[in-house]
Formats: structure tokens, C-alpha cells, sequence
């Protein structure tokens, strides 16, 4: 079970001012809480307010599904090629797997929060640390939490070297450095001038406390 979160407003504002904007919603998972009706009111507001409307909102399910989301991804090929801002409204994986796949800057448009307890097992390439406070759009897709041994959130250590960690993994072999990888993810795309923005202070409490 996750549970998610629509951004505060003034987060997602910005993201959507002079922008051609698509919009993906991903409803298909059981086992997550997903705020639709608070999006879609969010989204008729902005239609309302600003006169722009949104190029294309697209609601799909399982955007976790590697496969899956790639064949979905296929049928608008041409609406995300034409779009310039790609806000994906889903837990952190979600958002991770259209990154990729896409190989250009997507944006979070919900936060995933911590649930106290176990959450069972998942098979899925990416992971959610349900932090709180989502900050892939930072980082092109790519969670320094889950992707950098130690989760740094301002840049690599002084352990990384020829772009693996000094933690090796349960098999003994060293880690990609999650930063690392984040870096070349945002030179490919010509997006390295979003390592110069100042990111907030972190709330720790809500990836320690979470919903009790």
C-alpha cells in the first residue's frame, strides 16, 4: 500500500506558466492511494485561470510496469514528442519508469508518503522511499534516496570513483553512484543548469514519521 499526495500548488505552478504541458495519470494500482479528483480539479483550475489548457492528459495505469509502459508510452508518441513539460502524476516509481523510457526531464506531480510498517516485497528496477517530498524533478527521474547508497541529496561523496560507489552490493560488487548517474542523465537532455537551483531544506519527519 502507498499513499500520494498532489504537490503543493505553488511547486506545480511554475512547471505549467508558457508551457506546452502533457500529463500522465496513472490510476491502475489497488495497493495506492491516488488523489484523481484533487488533480483533476487542480488541473480544470489552471485550464480556467490561465486560458491554457492542457495539451494532452493522458490516464493510464501500472506506469511501474517497464514493458508495459513502454507499449503505452508507443501510441502518443507524437503528443510527448510535441510537449515540452511532462508532469506524471504517480508514486515515485511511476515517475522513474517514464523517465527513462522517454530519456527526457519529467516532473513529479505528486509526493509519496511514508506508511508505517511492512509493505511487502516488490520485483519492480526502481524503488520509492515514499519520503515525503519528491524531488525526482531535481533530479531528471533518477531518486538520489534509492539510487545513492547513502541518499545524498546535494552531490556525490568523496567514495565515488570511475562512476561506482564504495558500497558494494549484496553480491560484492560495487554500486553505480547514483549521482553520477544523474549527472550524465542531465548533460544528455542539456539539463545540467538544474543542478544550480538552490533545492529546500528537507522535512526529515516525514520520511520518519510518515501516517500513523
Amino acid at each position: 500500500m502507498l499513499v500520494t499526495q498532489l504537490k503543493p500548488k505553488e511547486e506545480l505552478l511554475p512547471i505549467i506558466q508558457g508551457e506546452r504541458v502533457l500529463t500522465l495519470q496513472c490510476y491502475g494500482c489497488a495497493g495506492v492511494f491516488f488523489p484523481k479528483e484533487e488533480i483533476n480539479l487542480f488541473l480544470e483550475e489552471v485550464t480556467a485561470s490561465s486560458g491554457r489548457a492542457i495539451v494532452k492528459n493522458i490516464i493510464t495505469d501500472y506506469l511501474c510496469n517497464h514493458e508495459y509502459t513502454r507499449a503505452r508510452i508507443g501510441l502518443w508518441s507524437e503528443d510527448f514528442k510535441k510537449a515540452e513539460k511532462i508532469i506524471v502524476f504517480s508514486c515515485g516509481v511511476g515517475v522513474q519508469v517514464v523517465s527513462l523510457l522517454l530519456g527526457k526531464h519529467v516532473y513529479p506531480g505528486c509526493d509519496t508518503i511514508y506508511l508505517n510498517g511492512f509493505q511487502g516485497l516488490t520485483t519492480l528496477n526502481f524503488d520509492c522511499a515514499q519520503c515525503g517530498e519528491c524531488f525526482l524533478n531535481y533530479t531528471s527521474g533518477i531518486c538520489p534516496l534509492t539510487a545513492c547508497a547513502k541518499s545524498l541529496l546535494n552531490g556525490p561523496c568523496g567514495g565515488a570513483k570511475n562512476g561506482k560507489c564504495e558500497v558494494a552490493s549484496p553480491t560484492g560488487t560495487l554500486m553505480d553512484c547514483g549521482w553520477e548517474k544523474i549527472y550524465k542523465k542531465l548533460e544528455a537532455i542539456g539539463r545540467l543548469d538544474i543542478l544550480k537551483e538552490v533545492i529546500r531544506l528537507r522535512d526529515y519527519k516525514k520520511l520518519e514519521t510518515g501516517i500513523k
